[in-house]
């Protein structure tokens, strides 16, 4: 909300990914867009290759003259074109905003897109997706004019405090991404990958696999033939595998209860030391959940056992579920 205030009023027009597509839903007049009153065109998508298309999308963009683009979302396989659409956007005096919610340690990482680098005027981003930071938000611009938009938008407009015992948390978090961020994104996607290419030779319908299944810490998959999303996901938690349902582009939006697909992510996976060939092991029980409906919760908990220690921080290997008595602190 406090990007869309610095970036628009209400009435404007904004543009962003369809839900189905993979926008996040506030990025929809049903949620945050909505609140601002703006108008929601939504970007013209290639689905074979999950992503925006770059031409179509510019003829959208002379005919609809948006106040604002806004890329990212909550399937976000591939960088989305900033760069391509930048000219487009400044011939109808368009800003260019980036939600980096779920990509912003790969970026941190400098083994995604980087958007500010590539047009965007500003990119906002939650804490605690593949950045491994405390909850809340960050908003980032380089336009000095737009940051003093954004500060009036969050204070006093939007935000009356915030929480000063997690600026610690971050300024922790920010630290262990300038040493150790790099490695952690690449092993990140590397993960996303291997477990991407061992499901589909385990006969999953994974999405992209033409052009290597994805560039992030993302795995889609069209589980249509096997019960579809909620069933799926259902199983899988009931086994101690934690994913979520997900629409499709082809699924309707209000279908949004049974959709095709389940998403997966290797953030959490890869900060606790797994590789490659766990993934391998993963897409094993997977399969053996959903297409040999096989219980393997005793499997899953033997093979999590090996893998309770952080990496890729200053604290290498301590202990990632430690709970504190605070008892025993009197």
């Amino acid at each position: 909300l406090s990007t869309y205030s610095a970036l628009a009023r209400c009435g404007d027009t904004m543009m962003g990914l369809h839900v189905p597509h993979g926008g996040h839903i506030s990025h929809s007049r049903i949620s945050a867009a909505g609140v601002m009153g703006l108008r929601v065109v939504n970007f013209a998508f290639d689905e074979r290759e999950m992503n925006i298309d770059v031409e179509a999308t510019k003829k959208l963009i002379a005919k609809e003259k948006p106040r604002f683009l806004y890329f990212g979302g909550s399937v976000f396989l591939f960088p989305h074109p900033v760069a391509e659409l930048r000219e487009a956007a400044d011939e109808v005096g368009a800003k260019i905003g980036y939600d980096a919610a779920h990509v912003l340690g790969l970026i941190a990482g400098r083994r995604f897109q980087q958007p500010l680098e590539e047009g965007a005027d500003v990119m906002a981003s939650s804490r605690h997706k593949t950045f491994p930071g405390p909850q809340g938000g960050i908003i980032f611009t380089n336009d000095e004019a737009l940051a003093r938009r954004i500060d009036d938008a969050v204070f006093p407009g939007l935000v009356s405090n915030h929480h000063l015992h997690h600026l610690a948390g971050l300024a922790v978090a920010l630290a262990e991404m300038l040493e150790f961020g790099e490695a952690y994104a690449a092993q990140t996607i590397a993960n996303a990958k291997a477990l991407g290419e061992a499901l589909y030779e385990r006969g999953f319908d994974v999405l992209c696999s033409h052009k290597g299944f994805t560039e992030s810490h993302q795995v889609l998959v069209d589980v249509s033939k096997n019960g579809k999303g909620t069933r799926v996901a259902t199983e899988l938690e009931r086994n101690n595998i934690i994913l979520n349902k997900n629409l499709l582009p082809w699924d309707r939006l209000d279908r949004s209860v049974d959709p095709s697909g389940i998403r997966i992510g290797t953030q959490e996976l890869t900060r606790l030391g797994m590789k490659e060939e766990e993934m391998a092991e993963i897409a094993e029980f997977i399969k053996r959940v959903v297409i040999d409906r096989r219980d393997v919760k005793e499997d899953v908990i033997a093979f999590r056992k090996d893998f309770t220690s952080l990496r890729y921080c200053f604290r290498d290997g301590e202990e990632a579920y430690r709970y504190f008595d605070f008892g025993d602190l009197a």
